[in-house]
């Protein structure tokens, strides 16, 4: 894959698979709309790489799309343009199904011309890459797994749109023959990370000595997935999955939310303690739990792990540690993120 059309590649998991694809050298072509979560900071080191160019647009406008795929001719687009966060769709829900849902619609539709109008081989070569999530399944009572043949069943505006946007890609490739794939993964974190989610919000709190707030009683359970294992999949799964299949991709590292604060705050008070020594556990604050909250999430990743080879490496414990680690080294990225108009406020209530 020596081009690709990356989408999303501002935001987290997309930025940090443009410096994965980058440094492998693949020429990306970078397309971001910049909303709230787009981050051109994320991107700075590769300003000068001749290999990464970055266009400001959107996957809903077609001519836009055209004029990429016309003048780079990629031999893949990976999709991982979308608004993502339960609590934002909770307040907003149309902006989740114009982008999640008719913005891949357009972005599939373009594809597919784009790919019609191939010659032989390099339609035989080419690969729709769709990046969703494990939220599409619903929720899980305390035992069992995710599959890839678990029914859907989304709960939140923000799933409901992935199911549908994931739908179309299943449709895309029976309807009209289009290379598809899709990865639904677990929850990622990791470098770059907008800090309205859990991880970087804790953080951010913690060091600001805020509240920590923690939905319900806590014991909603995650199955984390450094982002960085994240991207080595999506990889794996571009260059050797199989045409029309869905992959899960999971951390094998399910946790309790509760668990998860009390993991960041111990790392962090042994890394920047308190200036009253107290621990930074007992800013934690349990609050009124968000609408619709699922109960348990967990990935079973073994068909990726059969067919592809493809294993974490990172281990709860090291990649919260990185991430903690990496935030703290790098507190310039997250003022400016949180310069914007998101200053850690409670969403979705």
């Amino acid at each position: 894959m020596n081009t690709l059309l990356v989408t999303g590649g501002a935001g987290f998991i997309g930025g940090n698979f443009v410096r994965r694809a980058v440094a492998a050298g693949a020429s990306v072509v970078n397309l971001d709309a910049l909303t709230y979560a787009g981050n051109r900071d994320t991107l700075n080191d590769l300003a000068a790489a001749e290999l990464h160019h970055f266009v400001h647009g959107d996957i809903g406008d077609a001519t836009v799309v055209r004029r990429l795929l016309a003048e780079n001719r990629p031999q893949a687009i990976v999709n991982f343009a979308a608004e993502s966060h339960v609590d934002r769709s909770i307040d907003g829900p149309a902006a989740f199904v114009q982008t999640n849902v008719v913005g891949t619609l357009n972005l599939l539709e373009q594809a597919r011309d784009f790919w019609r109008e191939l010659g032989e081989a390099e339609r035989a070569a080419f690969r729709f890459l769709h990046v969703s999530t494990d939220e599409v399944y619903g929720s899980l009572g305390e035992v069992g797994k995710f599959t890839e043949t678990t029914p859907y069943a989304p709960n939140s505006p923000y799933s409901a749109s992935k199911a549908a946007s994931d739908h179309l890609v299943r449709a895309f490739h029976h309807t009209y023959g289009l290379p598809v794939l899709t990865t639904n993964c677990s929850n990622n974190y990791g470098p770059y990370q907008f800090p309205e989610k859990l991880i970087p919000l804790i953080i951010a709190k913690a060091l600001a000595g805020e509240p920590l707030p923690v939905y319900g009683d806590g014991s909603n359970v995650r199955d984390w997935l450094y982002v960085e294992d994240h991207c080595a999949a999506i990889d794996a799964v571009l260059t050797r999955g199989r045409v029309g299949e869905v992959y899960n991709v999971g951390g094998d590292a399910e946790r309790r939310n509760i668990d998860v604060v009390k993991t960041l705050c111990a790392l962090l008070d042994e890394r920047r303690p308190r200036e009253d020594g107290q621990s930074r556990a007992t800013q934690i604050t349990f609050v009124r739990d968000r609408p619709g909250h699922d109960r348990r999430y967990a990935i079973d990743a073994s068909k990726l792990q059969r067919e592809l080879g493809w294993l974490p490496k990172m281990s709860f414990e090291q990649g919260m540690a990185a991430t903690v680690d990496w935030y703290l080294a790098n507190q310039t990225w997250v003022a400016r993120v949180l310069d914007g108009s998101y200053r850690m406020q409670r969403l979705g209530q």
